[in-house]
């Protein structure tokens, strides 16, 4: 397993364990977790990145999105 070391601010250590307190674990677990979460999230963004950058293959009606978006805010907005 490999041990790394880190320096956070006060205000992300302080954060940091009052999570670890409220889930019952360690901190080093709840960091494990974070930067799993992360790396996975970097991973899909990367490939989203890649699909999105590859002229041949049309992924979004960006019009489609941005329609659809806006017509979601209005929904939530004037309930």
């Amino acid at each position: 397993m490999t041990e790394i070391s880190a320096n956070l601010p006060d205000t992300l250590g302080a954060s940091l364990e009052s999570v670890a307190a409220q889930l019952r674990r360690p901190k080093s677990e709840v960091v494990r977790q974070v930067i799993e979460s992360y790396l996975e999230d970097f991973e899909d963004l990367t490939q989203a990145r890649e699909v999105l950058q590859d002229d041949s293959d049309p992924a979004l009606d960006w019009e489609g999105v941005k329609r659809d978006l806006l017509d979601s805010y209005r929904r939530e907005v004037y309930r």
